[in-house]
């Protein structure tokens, strides 16, 4: 499967590394040079040596995203640092190019909610680590009201 990465931070190179691995073909659009150095942590060889490629460009921009790849891609991934960006090039991918799995990451829950309920699909990690926190003071409550055997409201009244 040929993916097609936007945006090679922290999230997109650590993804687009375990796509090479699995045997994918991936490509990954960044407008920072620089960016290609992530590509290669903890990698045997270079990038381009065990398949990779990597363009430099602005993802907003078609001529960029046309070099990349994304006419091939049968998925595309929108993980830049702007959730403005990685919405308006996951309708790209989607509307233009007719790539069949497009996914975007939106920072903002209420945006990620309302882009996924217009047919994009989002991955919010600050919906997921907002649930996550939640869920760890539930179960500290939880552990607090069962561990000494007594509910809050006892001994009062």
């Amino acid at each position: 499967m040929f993916v097609l990465i936007v945006g090679c931070g922290r999230v997109g190179s650590s993804v687009a590394r375990n796509m090479l691995r699995e045997g994918h073909d991936v490509s990954c659009l960044d407008e920072d040079p620089e960016a290609h150095a992530r590509l290669e942590v903890g990698l045997d060889q270079s990038w381009e040596d065990l398949g990779g490629s990597f363009t430099v460009g602005t993802a907003l921009e078609v001529d960029a995203l046309t070099e990349a790849g994304i006419e091939g891609a049968d998925v595309f991934i929108a993980s830049t640092n702007g959730d403005n960006t990685n919405i308006v090039i996951a309708q790209i991918a989607q509307r233009r190019f007719n790539v069949p799995k497009v996914v975007a990451r939106i920072l903002d829950p209420l945006r990620a909610e309302w882009y996924q309920k217009q047919g994009v699909q989002t991955i919010c990690p600050t919906r997921v680590a907002i649930e996550m926190l939640e869920g760890a003071v539930r179960e500290a409550a939880s552990n607090a009201a069962g561990g000494n055997g007594a509910s809050a409201t006892e001994g009062e009244g």
